[in-house]
């Protein structure tokens, strides 16, 4: 086949190499020429994804997979057209920034031809596909969806740092607008995805058809939201332990011992792409949903309240030199999208306190771009906030941090074994230790 994958980001990239790979003619789009040349050249233009330079160098020399910025080249004659541009929400209304995607979809149908299956893979509210892509792309391009093209739904399940494992663990979960459209993606996704065998599934992993775009749509926010409310009700029950003194994570490991619990952990924050957005998305057509709404808002209150347990314990924050450990918003990875650093370093600034941020996994330069003052290990600080659960902080000592009067460990990360002697918080264990 001939795919086009538009938007050649942390999940688009992979995929066109996923269909490059398993035997396909693969073009990219992407509105970034230094992305595209990148990837021309046969070089990640981020790092961090498992396995996606070994498969480039052999791809991209091969004539298999090419990039570039213009759809009159990558659209017209593409027996499919897959998608996965960002879609943005607003901070402060929680709707949903169509523009890119627009944008996108636009330029696609102006060169989109006969025959060809779209795929959206970017995360919808529910019922985008039927009721915006699907007259967008008639209205620019003047072909009719269900007879001179298909339009589907297949959200991407993927973490960033293992998509090539994901796409082989998890169903690939298809919705048409007609029964056509998703035999027509089945085949699709059957001649460029394997999937691992899975016991523990209710039918064989592959694809799987939900009937609807609308239905997989809803599949991929509710298996998201279901994540930030789980964390939402740690979070309350972690809040609930610190003021009677009880250890919520023993509370935790006891409740999960039996097949019924399931409760995620606590922490200062829920970053990403994926668990601080979704939710929102889900609300912007299922505006009653009041648990969804409450724990998404929890989730974002964290932050502050972590800074209000470092003010109770050392009083006034006003001149204190305060580290806040990772910018990014989980260990591991180098991504800051809708990390608790900025709302950490908001609310500690806002007390006063002369706030620098550290992460071994970016250089001082690139801290500075995102407006922080670097620090270094082994500088006098009076309080540190781990807010990413890099490896490397497990191992922190006080004597990493030179005149430290409180750490707050915003993930349990850190030995309290190397804290003894220091005051050591950690979200739900009760209080100071």
């Amino acid at each position: 086949m001939r795919i086009a994958v538009v938007a050649l980001g942390k999940i688009g990239l992979p995929l066109a190499v996923q269909f490059a790979d398993a035997g396909h003619d693969v073009i990219g789009v992407d509105v970034n020429p230094a992305a595209v040349d990148l990837v021309n050249a046969g070089v990640e233009p981020f790092p961090g994804e498992a396995q996606l330079q070994e498969k480039l160098s052999e791809l991209v020399p091969a004539g298999r997979l090419r990039a570039t910025t213009n759809y009159a080249e990558a659209i017209p004659g593409a027996d499919a057209v897959v998608l996965v541009v960002p879609l943005f929400v607003n901070d402060e209304t929680w709707a949903p920034d169509f523009a890119w995607m627009d944008a996108a979809t636009r330029s696609l149908a102006e060169h989109l031809t006969p025959g060809t299956l779209v795929s959206y893979e970017t995360t919808l509210p529910v019922g985008t596909t039927r009721t915006r892509w699907k007259p967008m792309l008639e209205e620019g391009s003047g072909l009719v969806e269900g007879t001179d093209f298909h339009l589907v739904f297949s959200p991407e399940r993927v973490l960033t740092g293992r998509v090539f494992a994901d796409l082989k663990k998890y169903p690939k979960l298809i919705g048409g607008l007609s029964p056509e459209g998703a035999a027509r993606a089945t085949e699709f996704y059957n001649a460029v995805l394997t999937f691992d065998e899975r016991a523990d599934l209710p039918r064989p992993n592959g694809v799987w058809d939900l009937g609807s775009a609308e239905a997989a749509e809803m599949a991929k926010l509710a298996e998201t939201t279901y994540r930030d409310v789980n964390i939402g009700l740690a979070n309350q029950f972690a809040i609930f332990a610190d003021q009677v003194g009880i250890d919520v994570y023993s509370v935790i490991d006891a409740c999960n011992s039996q097949p019924y619990s399931h409760i995620h952990r606590p922490g200062i924050a829920v970053g990403g792409h994926c668990i601080p957005v979704y939710p929102r998305l889900y609300l912007s057509t299922d505006q009653d949903a009041e648990i969804v709404r409450t724990a998404r808002t929890l989730n974002a209150s964290m932050p502050e309240r972590v800074v209000d347990q470092a003010a109770s314990v050392l009083g006034d924050l006003t001149g204190l030199r305060a580290v806040v450990l990772g910018a990014a918003y989980r260990g591991g990875v180098k991504e800051t999208a809708f990390s608790g650093v900025f709302p950490t370093v908001d609310a500690l600034t806002s007390r006063g306190a002369h706030v620098l941020v550290h992460d071994p996994m970016y250089t001082d330069e690139e801290l500075t771009r995102f407006g922080f003052t670097p620090y270094t290990l082994g500088e006098p600080t009076d309080l540190a906030i781990v807010q990413a659960d890099h490896a490397e902080y497990t191992s922190l000592t006080a004597s990493d941090l030179p005149g430290i009067r409180l750490l707050v460990d915003g993930r349990n990360c850190t030995s309290p074994e190397s804290w003894v002697g220091t005051p050591r918080l950690v979200i739900g264990a009760g209080g100071a230790r």
